[in-house]
């Protein structure tokens, strides 16, 4: 299982998932894709098994991934203040992976839900749904 977690600006939300998936061992294999080289270095010291930067990384990943995790953002263009290209987000929107989006209210992107959970309690829904999805399949 190869889950791609994706994060821009200081990756702040990225090294935290990873965090938590790592807390919950979950057995899967730990791409960093970060829009920048700061994302990228907080992902890959929070325990990613692989780091990369910028456009053809996440191309080449959402390819290759079962699980793609970040903020909604990744599939938005010009999302995360600029740092997701066209070309990023058709390459996740496009991608055979499951998609675990994070509603992140920002860039003029606002995602109306029925909860108002803080980031902490919408990362940890995120790992527990993950740890479902990669037992069931």
């Amino acid at each position: 299982m190869q889950i791609v977690v994706i994060d821009g600006q200081g990756g702040r939300m990225g090294k935290t998932m990873i965090e938590q998936l790592r807390a919950a061992q979950v057995e899967a294999e730990i791409w960093a894709v970060g829009t920048n080289s700061i994302a990228t270095a907080a992902m890959v010291k929070a325990g990613a098994d692989y780091g990369s930067t910028g456009e053809n990384p996440v191309v080449v990943a959402a390819k290759q991934a079962d699980i793609i995790v970040g903020p909604i953002g990744i599939v938005i263009a010009d999302a995360l203040w600029g740092e997701i290209t066209p070309a990023m987000a058709v390459a996740v929107g496009q991608s055979r992976a499951e998609k675990v989006l994070l509603p992140v209210n920002k860039c003029n992107n606002h995602v109306v839900t029925t909860t108002s959970a803080g980031t902490g309690e919408i990362l940890a829904s995120a790992v527990s749904y993950i740890l479902q999805y990669c037992q069931t399949n």
